[in-house]
């Protein structure tokens, strides 16, 4: 074996064994740049073909070709089994139980009405409100008596009223008609003055396209020494306004009446109609929104808050109008109907929270 026969040999077994050793892709490719690339050992062996005699070069010539053909093949193999090696090693750490349940996607969205509850309760807690609740099972002293409701009114019917069965005292619990006995067990409980909201559900016997035997209401009660109708109309007036999101809302006060409340008022805000379309706080057409007026002293004493010392005022408003106003819901029966599709069209964002910085409705 001639000399350069031999180191060809010696260079084959040298690149084989780097080949072999290689541990990674990165590794391997080295060993090819150091055996194949323009400066590799076996392109220098190449390039001196051409200072050879042409016998000498009918030897060399196949040799230094089946050297460079083995060390690429040894390369491209060991690529293989390196990329092999390497997939199973991520399959391994990127295991999946075929048989568990797929991870659940995060589905539902915020009711209108709680929407709404909670657009309201943001509003009110920035004036310095707090918020109160109270048994959706009323007796009759807190849903009536002590609102100054008389004997023989057209509210403690059985055609307005769900009454349940009469107790062993004789006497009947109802659903309360109102959130006002949260008024009557904040007032007796606390000790003026007193700046409270109660949110809740409230019950009369009616169904149509703008009632419901089930709905929504908010409340508001304030008492203080120096209360008086213009705190009323201020703050409902900023309310409605913060509500609907306008600098201006038209709005006035009717006279009314209200057991509860002397003098009373219902207040309307200006809207118009174009097509289907309601739009609220323009136009010269009035739609009432809210009761309101001054707690009656009657109401005062009954729960021992002294009238001579003490008035303020109170008002309610249906969460469920609010909504169908503020978001173009046509029908109120859709709010209890469960349709997935209504729900997914109405409903709001849950991380989307009300605030008066960034936006009520976002």
């Amino acid at each position: 074996m001639s000399e350069t026969s031999a180191n060809i040999e010696t260079l084959k077994a040298e690149v084989l064994g780097q080949v072999a050793s290689a541990g990674d892709e990165r590794a391997l490719e080295d060993v090819r740049i150091g055996a194949l690339g323009k400066k590799g050992s076996v392109s220098l062996l190449m390039k001196g073909l051409g200072g050879m005699d042409p016998e000498e070069r009918k030897v060399m010539g196949p040799a230094l070709n089946a050297l460079k053909t083995d060390i690429a093949d040894a390369i491209g193999a060991k690529q293989r089994a390196l990329h092999d090696a390497a997939l199973d090693a991520r399959l391994a750490e990127e295991r999946i139980d075929v048989t568990l349940p797929p991870a659940p996607q995060a589905q539902g969205s915020i009711h209108p009405v709680s929407q709404v509850f909670d657009e309201v309760t943001a509003i009110f807690a920035d004036m310095g409100f707090d918020v109160k609740e109270g048994p959706d099972i009323e007796d009759d002293f807190h849903n009536f008596t002590a609102l100054n409701f008389p004997d023989g009114h057209p509210a403690r019917e059985m055609h307005d009223t769900f009454f349940f069965h009469e107790g062993d005292d004789g006497t009947r619990k109802l659903l309360r008609t109102h959130t006002s006995p949260v008024q009557i067990r904040t007032m007796m409980a606390e000790k003026p003055p007193l700046r409270v909201i109660a949110p809740g559900r409230t019950y009369r016997c009616d169904s149509d396209q703008t009632h419901t035997p089930m709905f929504h209401q908010v409340e508001g009660l304030v008492i203080d020494k120096d209360t008086h109708m213009g705190h009323l109309k201020w703050c409902l007036e900023e309310f409605v306004k913060a509500f609907f999101e306008m600098d201006n809302v038209r709005s006035r006060f009717r006279p009314h009446f209200f057991p509860f409340t002397e003098p009373s008022a219902e207040m309307d805000i200006g809207y118009e109609r174009v097509g289907n379309e309601v739009r609220v706080g323009q136009g010269e057409a009035w739609m009432e929104i809210l009761g309101c007026g001054m707690v009656h002293p009657n109401v005062l004493k009954n729960v021992g808050i002294d009238p001579d010392v003490y008035q303020g005022f109170a008002f309610g408003v249906g969460v469920d109008r609010l909504a169908m106003l503020k978001y173009g819901i046509p029908d109120l029966r859709d709010f209890f109907a469960s349709d997935i599709r209504w729900l997914k069209h109405y409903g709001f964002d849950p991380l989307d929270m009300p605030n008066l910085a960034s936006g009520l409705s976002r």
